[in-house]
């Protein structure tokens, strides 16, 4: 019995190798974001937790080795193949523990959180993906590789030179050591006896997103992230609270301003008939340029880095929005709003989503009803975050990307230039004549590895994430001087607006103001004001809507701008941040967590969230209800016009 246990030595060893690795990491994570973690007083709960993901982690990947050691080697041909098969799979294993691990510092930086499903997602645009990368992190992403490689081997070669690799073990041992090992790995995978087995919500202890995942393990980060996408789990199933369908709908409803009598369909309970506020001889065209990670932080106007003068320069030329906020962190969950008017979710956003493919209400299906023509022009791959085929699929009756440009001027990782996409955007919109029409042009220069044609701005000082804003907005300045002096300016309302904000740090639950981005509407129309109230991007659609002076049926419950009682803003936003989603009015907000109660804090003006001594619980069901309604919607279908 003794000499058949030792048989588990070298898989043992290398268990603790990498137990003392992570802890080590984690070790220097914290003492790299000590500004962070010292005022949460949570070091020893850190590394305790720590402890226990680090040993799900290593009973998940590597407890089939013990479980199927004995086994291989109760038999000559199963020994010489197992001889091969655990070493490979144990130093395959290793090699992705490290690689993941090691990347941690730099996904941070970029997305102030450890490895989630992006670091999985972007691998579909394997171009995209090595061109940010290489245009960034090259010397890491080079070292790290090489280091995983090498230590995956030393791994498998030292335990294919094992000194027992010749034993053999007897049938009895395999019988009685496997329930005890399996038994084993359950109780770590678990590593609770509570109903529900230990899950990252286990690791929440204090205000700042980041800080509460430094108990995990960025291996164990994106597997848990891969399941839960897997599984794209319903609003109930991720657990932020209880809510019948009666009492979401009820809130909802009310906080869209429906009433009874408005709605339309009784299977679409939001469906509702929208009066526009502005009356048009003809209905006027629109244009919605998307653009990319442009977040206020780097727009002068409202009080950042002052990099976008042609996008200052509109603040008194049309409705510029002082207190806009992006739904979301990604470009797909920024279109889901401006382009559906869908609220956040933890779920998948509605563009990649395989149940909103079809019949899902966007502002181009509505308007291609209305007798528009419908457009997506972009400079990159529009097959990228499944945009072609939700476009095609929902309205828009034509889709131009990369593959449609001739000679562009420069070709990034990411596409062509902004200049090109402009430029073609001008071309096409100039070819409507009298046909109304509709179009997203959706920017793509900002973005990693941030590579702009040569010799159109001045390099900026900060560098070339900087450098790229500049030239994007040097690119809108061409573009919105084409438009006026065109022939569709006079009959065509513009909306500027970014799909979401850049560089998300966070020190707190939901980075409250990092979601804050710039937005503006024009047109010769549009008569200049500003709206410094909250307000979301989802009120951009019914807004829209008004000023082009078309009556419709839609289902989106944004708030109509245009309208008296919301002149100053919509008074309210959502904000998804990974997991956590966000619904505040004025300065008071409430945090959803998985499993945990909610969180309500106040926002001062520095964006600073501090705990709210008496929560509201009208305010706690409000954000219940929106964060339930989505998945709800998306389940019955009612998403429609």
């Amino acid at each position: 019995m003794a000499d058949s246990i030792r048989l588990f030595k070298r898989p043992a060893v290398q268990t603790v190798c990498i137990l003392a690795a992570l802890t080590l990491s984690r070790l220097f994570l914290i003492a790299l974001h000590w500004d962070r973690v010292a005022p949460t007083n949570g070091v020893g709960f850190i590394l305790l937790q720590g402890v226990r993901f680090d040993l799900i982690l290593v009973a998940g990947l590597l407890g089939p080795i013990f479980l199927l050691k004995p086994w291989f080697h109760t038999w000559g041909p199963l020994r010489r193949a197992g001889n091969w098969i655990i070493p490979v799979y144990a130093g395959v294993a290793t090699a992705l523990i490290f690689f993941v691990e090691a990347s941690t510092v730099s996904f941070i930086a970029e997305f102030d959180s450890r490895p989630n499903y992006l670091f999985v997602e972007y691998m579909e645009y394997p171009r995209q993906m090595l061109a940010t990368l290489t245009g960034t992190n090259l010397p890491e992403l080079v070292g790290f590789t090489a280091l995983a490689v090498l230590i995956g081997w030393i791994v498998a070669r030292w335990l294919r030179r094992d000194p027992r690799s010749g034993m053999r073990i007897s049938f009895g041992f395999c019988i009685l050591a496997t329930p005890v090992t399996f038994v084993l790995m359950a109780a770590m995978i678990r590593s609770t006896t509570d109903h529900r087995p230990l899950n990252p919500s286990n690791a929440a202890f204090s205000g700042d997103a980041m800080v509460n995942q430094l108990p995990l393990n960025s291996p164990y980060s994106v597997l848990h992230a891969i399941y839960e996408h897997r599984k794209e789990v319903s609003s109930k199933e991720v657990r932020y609270g209880e809510m019948t369908e009666k009492e979401v709908l009820s809130v909802v409803l009310k906080e869209a301003g429906i009433a009874e009598e408005d709605q339309l369909d009784p299977a679409a309970p939001t469906l509702h008939r929208q009066v526009a506020t502005v009356e048009r001889d003809e209905p006027l065209n629109l244009v919605i340029v998307l653009e990319e990670s442009l977040g206020a932080i780097f727009v002068g106007s409202l009080g950042g880095m002052d990099l976008t003068p042609n996008l200052d320069a509109l603040t008194d030329q049309g409705i510029w929005f002082e207190r806009l906020y992006a739904t979301g962190l990604r470009s797909a969950r920024g279109i889901e709003a401006v382009i559906t008017g869908f609220t956040p979710s933890p779920q998948t956003n509605v563009v990649k989503r395989s149940d909103t493919q079809d019949n899902f209400f966007t502002i181009a299906s509505l308007l291609e009803s209305h007798g528009y023509s419908t457009s997506f022009i972009y400079g990159g791959e529009s097959h990228f975050d499944n945009m072609r085929r939700f476009f095609l699929n929902n309205g828009f009756q034509t889709v131009i990307d990369e593959n449609d440009y001739e000679n562009p001027v420069f070709r990034g990782a990411w596409g062509v230039s902004d200049e090109d996409l402009f430029a073609r955007a001008h071309e096409e919109l100039s070819k409507m004549g009298d046909q109304r029409f509709f179009s997203l042009i959706f920017t793509s220069s900002h973005h990693a590895p941030f590579d702009i044609p040569h010799g159109r701005v001045a390099e900026s000082a900060y560098g070339p994430r900087e450098s790229s804003i500049k030239y994007a907005d040097y690119a809108l300045g061409r573009f919105i001087d084409m438009a006026r002096r065109s022939d569709y300016w006079d009959n065509t309302v513009f909306l500027i607006v970014a799909d979401h904000g850049d560089r998300l740090f966070a020190r707190q639950l939901v980075p409250v103001e990092r979601f804050r981005i710039p937005g503006v509407i024009i047109g010769p129309t549009i008569e200049p004001r500003r709206i410094s109230g909250i307000t979301s991007q989802i009120d951009i659609v019914p807004t829209l809507l008004s000023l082009i002076g078309l009556d419709t049926d839609h289902p989106g419950i944004g708030r109509d701008l245009t309208r008296p009682e919301y002149a100053d803003g919509a008074g309210r936003a959502m904000l998804q941040y990974h997991v956590n989603n966000a619904f505040f009015e004025e300065e008071r907000i409430v945090v959803l967590q998985p499993d945990l109660e909610p969180a309500s804090f106040f926002l001062r003006p520095n964006g600073e969230m501090v705990p709210d001594p008496k929560p509201d619980p009208e305010l706690e069901r409000k954000a219940l209800a929106h964060a339930l309604w989505g998945q709800l919607t998306i389940k019955n279908g009612a998403y429609r016009h």
